[in-house]
């Protein structure tokens, strides 16, 4: 019996690791029969696992989605890391995932072993999380994106590019990627025929297709590199330098979050230095400075500057 319930569980892992198993192969992992393993089957759908199988000799199991939730088995490096993965949701860029995170966590760590909520806790108490201010992008999207790249299956949604019209794209999903404080999408785009990184608070509606793909090969060493070198690679229309009459360390709370360079020029003053393809981030990070400065370089910045500011006159005359 002990064999028989340490088979199950092993089965039972191996079918969450995995979306598709062909019998042959699986029976092969457990080292049992076919005949064994439908056996071991039935024994998990009749614990409320719901496992399809596929008949033939290309048959095989799949461990679906059911209406209720069974328990999951997970090793101890597993159970840790969702609960900090849960702890970071709380206040993470996902939006109206936190209380629900939170209720999870609370769930996950009253059933951990002491050891386990000890490595749990010691996370937490060493870690410092900073706030973040990116654009919040609803949890269904990322679900159903993520869900497509799982299964390699076409997705199609609604893009607005940075200048141009909403536009309905139809890509083959590849990974996402989480990149100072946004989502990015790594397709590749069939309209283009090519591959494309695509902002997810820029896209909408996203929609599986049913259709299924082969995976295309990445022309890069991964997606988180790809999404670099591609944003990396966009040409930066200004670079603004700016003289704040403020201390160095002042204006670098304030401006540590946007990639800008601050240069101390003495006790009260410093140069931040910004690159970026529009003119009203830098107006944002000064008024946030809340200091006087002067404008060194573009003059279309001191332009911009004085044609903003007669906007905030007129306004406070009225």
């Amino acid at each position: 019996m002990a064999n028989t319930s340490a088979r199950m569980l092993r089965l039972l892992s191996l079918l969450q690791n995995h979306r598709y198993w062909p019998g042959l192969e699986l029976a092969d992992r457990l080292a049992v029969s076919e005949r064994t393993l439908r056996r071991d089957i039935d024994r998990l759908r009749e614990l409320g696992y719901p496992v399809d199988a596929n008949r033939g000799v290309a048959g095989g199991y799949q461990l679906r989605s059911g209406t209720a939730m069974p328990p999951l088995l997970l090793d101890d490096e597993e159970a840790v890391a969702i609960a900090v993965s849960l702890r970071t949701a709380a206040g993470g860029t996902v939006e109206g995932i936190e209380e629900t995170s939170l209720r999870a966590l609370t769930k996950v760590v009253q059933v951990m072993p002491p050891h386990l909520r000890r490595r749990v806790d010691a996370v937490r108490d060493s870690t410092v999380a900073v706030p973040t201010d990116g654009p919040q992008i609803d949890a269904a999207t990322l679900t159903v994106i993520a869900q497509a790249c799982r299964d390699d299956e076409r997705l199609t949604f609604t893009y607005a590019g940075p200048s141009g019209e909403p536009a309905t794209r139809l890509v083959e999903p590849h990974r996402l990627v989480s990149l100072k404080r946004r989502w990015y999408l790594v397709a590749f785009d069939l309209d283009r025929a090519d591959w494309r990184v695509f902002r997810l608070d820029r896209l909408t509606d996203p929609a599986a297709t049913g259709a299924r793909f082969r995976p295309r090969d990445l022309p890069a060493a991964d997606a988180a590199a790809f999404v670099q070198d591609r944003l990396g690679s966009r040409p930066t229309r200004h670079d603004i330098t700016v003289l704040l009459h403020a201390p160095a360390g002042v204006v670098e709370q304030v401006a540590a979050v946007t990639g800008g360079r601050v240069e101390p020029v003495d006790d009260r003053s410093c140069h931040l230095r910004l690159q970026v393809d529009a003119f009203d981030w830098p107006v944002l990070i000064l008024a946030a400075v809340g200091a006087e400065f002067d404008v060194i370089h573009p003059p279309a910045f001191r332009h911009y500057l004085r044609d903003v500011g007669g906007l905030f006159l007129r306004a406070g005359a009225a």
